[in-house]
């Protein structure tokens, strides 16, 4: 799988840990930047994960910035994008098997490393689950969507 991953500045000295975290379980990581502490927006920087996801150049994207809200935020404006703000592990793969999640949002303000990887080795190893319920509900999600 192809997994975009973006940050802003407050990201930046995590990025190197989930990249390479993302190779080590077997997948390719497209680096999206930024590529230094220097200030810049997460919007902007969410975007390119997002856009990376919806073109279809990348599968899933992880998107990381201070507290991982902000990201989040910016994520779920975009139609197609199921983003969720995970500090644990149990919230990112069942992000993933019950909600159909394909953008994982991280805080490195809030988060170490190790737990970052741990957070990403969740994420990638999971895959919706196709009951009927998630489904159902998957598309429920999708009517708001549309209807917004």
């Amino acid at each position: 799988m192809r997994v975009a991953i973006s940050c802003d500045h407050a990201g930046f000295l995590l990025k190197d840990e989930i990249l390479a975290a993302v190779r080590a379980s077997g997948n390719e990581a497209l680096d999206l930047g930024t590529n230094s502490t220097e200030a810049v927006d997460y919007p902007d920087f969410t975007r390119k994960a997002c856009q990376a996801v919806l073109s279809g150049e990348a599968q899933r994207a992880i998107v990381i910035c201070g507290s991982g809200v902000g990201a989040s935020i910016a994520a779920n404006k975009f139609k197609g994008i199921y983003a969720g703000l995970c500090h644990d592990t149990y919230s990112a793969h069942q992000g993933v098997e019950h909600d159909n999640m394909n953008v994982l949002c991280l805080g490195s303000r809030i988060i170490g490393a190790e737990l970052a990887k741990e957070i990403v080795r969740a994420f990638l190893s999971a895959s919706f689950s196709g009951e009927e319920r998630h489904v159902r509900r998957f598309g429920k999600v999708q009517t708001i969507e549309r209807e917004n």
